[in-house]
Formats: structure tokens, C-alpha cells, sequence
């Protein structure tokens, strides 16, 4: 979603004379887009706002006037702290207040009052992005659409409530536009993201009430899309819809990211997660059934306040039942204001990181096991960008792995048959079907 956003503040920001540039040392203007998820996260802003610092002060030295924006959910949450840690920052703004951005600039007035933008207004922000006020410009034939934003579950770990508020979903129409225009551009494939991307939920063209699975078989509709994925989903919102639209709608890719982040109910119970071990288990059952080709996806947090060793190996066992094409893991970072940062029976940093260095070996293997399992087949590959290496295209097969193979860049767009003939952890490699043709 931080991509998305970037993508749109570009957006607004092109009527008003501003273009792209690759280096910082050459802008007139840096945004620094953050995430709050996890400590670490955060204190890199500061560490790259000292650098910063350096390039601003070099540039107004040339006669420039250099200004420095911290956006993002960094800034939605330490925006005063930022200010006063960090001077050189001229203005702050949330992840639901970034539509300001070109109001802001045109002002001469550096009052923190005015610096500081972090009110809570998604719909407002929805309605500033429409095509028509800030048209999206999109280079590559895949595309990030926000649908939904916020949170209403309130894990107990979790920062986005605060951050990014409470559940807010687009209407069908306002997503129907911004695909097609897309589809104009050349896009082919389209991401709809959200916090909680299938608690989507809104008013239909006809009156009714579309959810997730309805918005995908629409969307399927639209002239030149070909490819259609979402993420992240929540097991409390996994509708028999959403599953039966894996089953009917091909344009659907066979991946699915649904985070389970421990499997001990005991944990689960904790994080205010509201679901149980199995009750997730039978969502993958489900989904399986209705795609049996599915990729599946996961998050997990180690170390949870109070989580034992016996809860951590009931995580090792969900994962094992249900070999995960590739996960996402980290240990538990206390997020200031979350009910997780008091509790007591915090665990130690270096039980931390012995559960997380065992979960990810299993989690590594699974993924490698995924991965070489497509050796030998033929796939269709959206071609997105050249490689590294001359006559080297890079593109993506259903499940998201990421595919390197020889072919002309008159290709990037188009969807291939590729033989796929080799895989490492983290990619695939293979020829396009006419040239394994050919050498067979």
C-alpha cells in the first residue's frame, strides 16, 4: 500500500510542475513514505532523515530550496516527535492526509501547526485521488489499486487501527474507473490492496451490495485484465463468496496471503485474533478445495508476550499441515499504544530469535520445495521489466514467484508460455515454450 500511495502523491503532485527524479541528491522536494509496523522500520526514517539533512543543506546552499516531507503511517504516529527530533523536516503528513501535499507546498508559511497533517479522513482522501482530479500514470503492465483502508480487529499487537483508522471501503464504481483507466494504459494485471482488503464491502452500480468475490468477477469484465489478486486478507472475512470466486473466475490468480501469525489458540486468544488454529485450517481446506492449484501465503509473529515453548511448536505444527508456498515472519516488536506493549511475561530477545530461526528453516524449506515443483512445467508469465542480463526479461507465473527467461523486450506486457527449467529459493528460471520446442 506504501507503493500505492508513493505512486499517488506522484500523481498529485504532476500538475503542479513536479517530475520524477532517481537520486535524492537531485530533488527539490523528498518524501520519505514510511511504515510503522515494527520498530525497526521506524527508526530507519530517522536515520535517513540525518542523511538527509546533509543533502538539504548542500542543496540550499546552491541556491535551491530544498523541503523534506515525512509521510506514512511513521508520520501519522510520531508526527510532533519527528519535528522536534528531526528540524530539517518541513512537513509531516499521515497516510490519510497526503492529498494536502500540493496545498501545503504552494504555502509560504512554515508553522508547525501547519507542518503537521495527520487528521483521519479516508473518504476525503478517496475523493481527492479520483482519476479525474489526479489521472494515474502507470508505466509496467501491473498495478496496485487500494480498495479498503483500516482496521476495525484491533489485534493486540497491531499499530494500523491507530495509524490508519478505522475500516473504510471505495465504492465499486470509484474501483471500476480507476481499473479501466488502467486498462488504457497498458495494465494487465491489477493487486487491490487493503489492511483488510476482504472486509471490502460496497454499494453496486444496480443497488445491491457488492463484497470481495462480486468486485473480482467485475472487475474480470474489463477489456485488457487478465490478472486479478489482492492482499492482505483476515481469516474473520474469508466469505464463501470470495472462496467460491477462486472456484468460477479463472482471472483470479491461485495465491492467497492470509495471515494466521501463530498456531496456538492460546496466542491467538492474546492477539485478539478471533479465530482458532483449526477454524483457519479449514479456511485453507476450503480454498484448496475450491483451487486446488493455490498458492498459500502467510504471516507469523515469534515471541508474543507469554507465548511458550509449547505454543511456539503448535505454530511449527499448523505450519508443517499446511506447506506454505512462501510466508512472511518476524518477532514480536513492541508498537507504543498497542495493548501487546504492557503485557506482562514479555519474552526474551534471544528466545526470540531462536524460535524465528527455526520457524524460518521450515518456512524456507516449503518455499524451495514450491519452487522446484514447477520444474518441468509450462506457465503463462506476465513479462513486466528487463533483467539484468542482455536479451533478459523478468515476470511473474500465477502464484507471484518472479521468472527470469531470454526474450525480446518487445515482450514486457505480454503473457508467454515459459518452460520452466530451473528454481533457486527465491526465483525461477526458464525459455519461452517455442524455443524449448525448438531445442527439444
Amino acid at each position: 500500500m506504501n507503493v500505492y500511495d508513493s505512486e499517488r502523491m506522484a500523481d498529485l503532485l504532476r500538475p503542479h510542475g513536479y517530475r520524477a527524479v532517481e537520486a535524492a541528491e537531485n530533488a527539490d522536494l523528498i518524501i520519505l513514505n514510511t511504515c510503522h509496523i515494527r520498530e525497526k522500520a521506524a527508526e530507519k526514517v530517522y536515520s535517513e532523515l540525518g542523511r538527509l539533512k546533509q543533502l538539504k543543506e548542500a542543496g540550499n546552499a546552491a541556491g535551491r530550496n530544498v523541503k523534506i516531507v515525512v509521510a506514512g503511517c511513521v508520520a501519522q504516529a510520531e508526527g510532533a516527535e519527528i519535528k522536534s527530533r528531526a528540524p530539517q523536516v518541513d512537513m509531516v503528513f499521515g497516510p490519510q492526509s497526503y492529498h494536502h501535499l500540493p496545498e501545503y507546498l504552494a504555502r509560504s508559511s512554515r508553522l508547525l501547526d501547519e507542518a503537521v497533517e495527520t487528521e483521519f479522513d479516508v473518504e476525503e482522501k478517496f475523493d481527492s485521488l479520483d482519476n479525474a482530479i489526479a489521472p494515474r500514470t502507470v508505466t509496467g503492465p501491473a498495478a496496485y489499486v487500494t480498495i479498503q483502508e483500516g482496521c476495525d480487529k484491533f489485534c493486540t499487537f497491531c499499530v494500523v487501527p491507530y495509524t490508519r483508522g478505522a475500516e473504510v471501503s471505495r465504492t465499486a464504481d470509484e474501483i471500476v474507473n480507476e481499473v479501466r483507466l488502467l486498462s488504457q494504459q497498458g495494465v494487465r494485471e491489477i493487486t487491490l490492496l487493503g489492511q483488510n482488503v476482504n472486509a471490502w464491502m460496497g454499494p453496486a452500480p444496480r443497488g445491491e451490495t457488492w463484497k470481495l468475490g462480486d468486485l473480482c468477477r467485475h472487475l474480470a469484465l474489463i477489456d485488457g485484465i487478465d490478472r486479478i489478486r489482492f492482499t492482505t486478507s483476515h481469516p474473520r472475512d474469508m466469505d464463501q463468496g470470495l472462496i467460491d470466486a477462486f472456484a468460477d473466475e479463472k482471472k483470479l490468480m491461485p495465491y492467497l496471503h492470509l495471515p494466521v501469525q501463530s498456531g496456538s489458540d492460546k496466542v491467538l486468544k492474546a492477539m485478539n485474533r478471533g479465530h482458532t488454529a483449526a477454524e483457519y485450517l479449514d479456511i485453507i481446506n476450503a480454498v484448496r478445495k475450491a483451487r486446488p492449484d493455490i498458492a498459500i501465503s502467510g504471516d507469523f509473529i515469534v515471541g508474543f508476550p507469554d507465548e511458550s515453548d509449547a505454543d511456539f511448536e503448535q505454530t511449527l505444527k499448523l505450519v508443517e499441515e499446511i506447506e506454505y508456498a512462501s510466508a512472511y515472519s518476524f518477532k514480536y516488536s513492541r508498537r507504543p499504544g498497542t495493548p501487546g506493549a504492557g503485557m506482562p511475561k514479555q519474552v526474551a530477545e534471544t528466545q526470540k530469535d531462536s524460535r524465528l530461526a527455526r520457524l524460518q528453516a521450515v518456512l524456507e524449506a516449503q518455499k524451495t520445495r514450491f519452487n522446484q515443483s514447477q520444474i518441468g512445467q509450462t506457465l503463462p508469465i506476465l513479462f513486466e521489466k528487463t533483467g539484468r542480463h542482455d536479451g533478459q526479461l523478468i515476470g511473474r507465473t500465477p502464484y507471484l514467484q518472479s521468472v527470469h527467461a531470454k526474450a525480446p523486450e518487445s515482450m514486457i506486457g505480454s503473457i508467454e508460455l515459459v518452460y520452466i527449467k530451473d528454481a533457486t529459493p527465491n526465483a525461477l528460471s526458464g525459455v519461452l515454450q517455442k524455443d524449448s520446442e525448438a531445442v527439444a
